[in-house]
């Protein structure tokens, strides 16, 4: 039964959005399979080298280890991009370097007992871009599992989890070590016929597998071969592969993992809070009010006549000009009210400001839980947010905690002391930026510790996703997105500042 050409009606899916196309292909054919069956657990089923795993750093890392522990300058500079064969042809890449037969002998010699090692295993996995998130998606979907089908022989096993598990936490993706399916016989030309019987195995466990990731036509082939009820799709990763590429039933290509189409924003909005950046004139107002995103958030300053007004840059660093016409915080919180919209007003300046923001707000702005608050710990003490508290009990604190998030690989204890502190003021939540290198890893502990993040700082509509599917409390974007529809402007940022320092500087 060929479900996917022929008994099914095509999902309600737009199509496909340009060079996304096979993970649009993907998305099809899983909601077909999730209509054609919808009590059974789907299963997609991912290979590991070449597919999740890009092994030219494993490579990169082996090669440089031999000058190391050689005194040799063979390699400096090598880098993954110079890696144009698959791990097992690397005698070519040494005969590219026209090295001394002897010299190449030697490394290959060296390169082929240590690739394999744990310890180069560990060292040096590095995933493709997108794909964890991909593979994230999937893991969040009800009755679906990822496995995965690899001709790694069986004696790398605990290695093999312990190295994905650990690049993986970071997009809070963990593998099962009862759907790692590997090569028992360790041979290489094995390799296919042992992924046709790791399909007949996930079957055996009661799984439906309805799409195959891999990166060798070989595979794909023989897999294609043993399809009979023509369920499967198989997706070719046109990243180095070693086989002859053939045409096989029911394949599509690609090299790049892109959720742009594979997720829509809607499937995402019952998990987590989007919140509108910079809505500080009239025509993001606009954008905002016409979207069905219900959350805005509003850089709030005393300008020069002592008016509150929308505006990012202090007027320091971007002084106004005759032609500047600044949205006024009492219209925007109006227009946002009266739509029945919620505001997060990020306040840009503390101390007497604040208590003329909550008389606005107070007068005519969202009430309740509607209503939120952001800030640098630079702006926001704790007179701020207690009086914060004391007029909206039910509004949402949140502080920028960058530069407190670097105090979890230094002094957790102390890290402990100031969020208790927070908390004790009244801080409901935490803003970090997207692009610090400890978000992402930070993202767990301060969960564990009953705290709300807010990620921020989402560069485009891949970031966003990506952000999503971490399941933040929320995620605060430009919303410049043409292919969905959204046009944010922005918040009209000049000067871009590094947001907050442990010695306090203005934020963006």
């Amino acid at each position: 039964m060929d479900i996917y050409l022929e008994d099914a009606e095509p999902p309600d899916r737009p199509g496909p959005p340009g060079h996304h196309d096979w993970m649009w292909e993907l998305a099809r054919h899983y909601e077909l399979m999730r209509k054609a069956y919808p009590e059974d657990v789907l299963c997609v089923v991912f290979d590991i080298d070449g597919t999740i795993l890009d092994l030219r750093h494993q490579v990169v890392h082996v090669l440089v280890s031999y000058d190391r522990e050689h005194g040799t300058n063979h390699f400096r500079g090598l880098t993954a991009e110079d890696i144009t064969v698959s791990e097992n042809h690397v005698s070519k890449l040494l005969e590219a370097r026209a090295l001394p037969q002897a010299a190449r002998n030697d490394i290959l010699a060296f390169y082929r007992e240590r690739l394999w090692r744990p310890e180069a295993i560990l060292a040096a996995s590095r995933p493709y871009r997108g794909v964890l998130s991909v593979i994230r998606w999937f893991q969040l979907q009800p009755r679906t599992v990822v496995a995965l089908n690899t001709g790694r022989p069986e004696r790398l096993r605990d290695v093999t989890l312990e190295s994905l598990n650990t690049v993986g936490r970071a997009y809070r993706v963990y593998f099962d070590p009862d759907l790692l399916c590997m090569n028992p016989e360790a041979v290489p030309t094995a390799v296919p016929e042992g992924k046709v019987r790791a399909l007949h195995l996930l079957r055996h466990k009661g799984l439906r597998p309805v799409a195959v990731v891999d990166n060798e036509p070989a595979n794909i082939e023989a897999m294609a071969a043993s399809d009979d009820g023509g369920e499967i799709l198989f997706l070719h990763a046109e990243t180095i592969f070693e086989s002859q590429r053939v045409d096989t039933p029911r394949t599509v290509r690609g090299s790049r993992y892109e959720l742009a189409g594979l997720v829509r924003p809607d499937d995402l909005g019952d998990r987590v809070t989007f919140i509108w950046h910079g809505v500080n004139d009239r025509a993001n107002l606009r954008q905002f009010l016409a979207s069905d995103v219900h959350r805005a958030e509003l850089d709030v300053r005393e300008d020069p006549l002592g008016r509150l007004v929308l505006r990012h840059d202090s007027f320091e660093e971007t002084p106004w000009t005759r032609t500047e016409e600044p949205l006024l915080l009492v219209d925007a919180l109006r227009a946002i009210s009266d739509a029945g919209r919620a505001a997060t007003l990020d306040l840009k300046e503390g101390g007497p400001v604040v208590a003329r923001i909550l008389d606005e707000v107070r007068s005519s702005g969202p009430t309740g839980a509607d209503v939120g608050f952001l800030g640098g710990l630079d702006v926001l003490g704790q007179p701020d947010v207690e009086a914060i508290k004391r007029t909206f009990p039910e509004a949402p604190v949140t502080v920028v905690a960058d530069p407190l998030i670097m105090l979890l690989a230094r002094n957790e204890d102390l890290l402990d002391t100031i969020l208790q502190r927070l908390a004790r003021w009244g801080v409901t939540g935490l803003a970090l930026d997207w692009a610090a290198p400890a978000t992402r890893r930070a993202l767990d502990p301060l969960a564990e510790r009953g705290w709300d993040v807010n990620l921020y700082g989402i560069p485009d509509l891949e970031g966003f996703l990506e952000a999503a599917l971490l399941q933040p409390a929320a995620v605060t974007a430009d919303f410049n997105f043409p292919d969905l529809h959204y046009y944010g402007r922005g918040a009209g940022q000049r000067h871009r500042f590094h947001r907050y320092t442990l010695a306090g500087s203005s934020p963006p």
